[in-house]
């Protein structure tokens, strides 16, 4: 997500559901998260709200403005800046200061801009916030947590547990369990993979836990001549705008001392690129849909490394099976 006016830095916003797991508001209408009410008993349209109320929680993160709360926030390590939505800003009072142009995954709008003292979530506070406001239906949550209010901690996605965290690095285990630690470069705020390869290819790669899909730029759509595939893969941003992009398959990905074999790729011309920089070079923003068959991923900003959790056999034969596969190629 990027925020263009003169007074502020570009700013990135990425796709509008995070992880690929179940972002509805649990108190939106049943009929919007399980089968039709009348196909259910009482008791198991309870249980189905408790589920979906469950999976929401596990993959937000609470946090409280001005004592007011908790909200319920995404988390976006592909986004700059924290986003809020009109029910917190209805219910707070918040104060429009601006607007903005906000660039996200595939599209380009106008915004409003709010002024916010006071957020608060692990253990941190945060006042002089200047957060894009967005409308909730295209988010799935309350806001979004960006770059902007994380760059201390780290953010840990464990989906065995479907579950996402932002804490010190301590408080969530240290560095124990993980087999690869890759280091990676700061850029706008961005914490970008600089020496992984596609089919051999060098790629700028940034892991994106605010997009569903993977998605590469033109340059390495060019550079990689990788078979097509006869479908498409669809995309939705912050302001709802729908990506359309067309599916290859990639050999190969090394990160380090990790490799993913038979890696699905959507190429589409997304305006991040060119905000980064990136729109010359190959370069591939790493979305949910292939970090999902890991056990666990670590984004620690604090010391700019990534780390990964790699499945046991079982799991890898079962994602083999899918045509994606996992393997150690050494360490970092």
């Amino acid at each position: 997500m990027f925020l263009s006016q003169s007074t502020f830095t570009t700013l990135i916003a990425g796709a509008a559901a995070a992880m690929g797991f179940a972002t509805q508001n649990p108190t939106a209408p049943a009929s919007n998260l399980a089968p039709p009410a009348a196909a259910m008993t009482d008791e198991e349209l309870t249980e189905q709200i408790e589920l979906d109320r469950d999976r929401y929680e596990r993959v937000t993160v609470p946090v409280t403005i001005d004592g007011q709360g908790p909200y319920r926030f995404l988390v976006d390590t592909g986004a700059q800046a924290t986003v809020v939505t009109n029910r917190i800003v209805d219910d707070l009072a918040l104060e429009r200061n601006g607007t903005a142009t906000l660039i996200a995954l595939g599209s380009s709008e106008v915004v409003d801009t709010i002024a916010i003292d006071g957020l608060e979530f692990a253990n941190r506070r945060f006042n002089g916030i200047t957060a894009p406001l967005l409308k909730g239906r295209n988010i799935g949550a309350d806001g979004i947590l960006g770059l902007d209010s994380l760059q201390d901690l780290r953010v840990l996605i464990d989906f065995r547990e479907n579950r996402m965290t932002v804490a010190d690095a301590e408080e969530l285990g240290g560095n124990s369990g993980y087999e690869i630690v890759v280091r990676a470069r700061r850029k706008l705020g961005q914490m970008i993979i600089t020496n992984a390869r596609i089919n051999g290819v060098r790629t700028a790669v940034v892991i994106d836990t605010g997009a569903q899909n993977t998605i590469g730029n033109a340059a390495l759509e060019r550079r990689l001549r990788s078979r097509k595939e006869d479908e498409q893969q669809l995309s939705t941003d912050v302001h709802g705008t729908e990506i359309l992009s067309d599916l290859a398959i990639a050999r190969k990905l090394t990160i380090g001392g990790l490799q993913m074999n038979h890696v699905p790729i959507g190429f589409a011309q997304s305006p991040v690129f060119a905000a980064l920089n990136l729109e010359g070079r190959p370069a591939m923003i790493l979305g949910m849909n292939n970090l999902r068959s890991m056990n666990r991923v670590a984004i620690d900003f604090a010391s700019q490394r990534i780390l990964f959790d790699l499945p046991g056999r079982s799991r890898i034969e079962s994602q083999r099976k899918q045509r994606f596969t996992l393997e150690r190629t050494g360490t970092s």
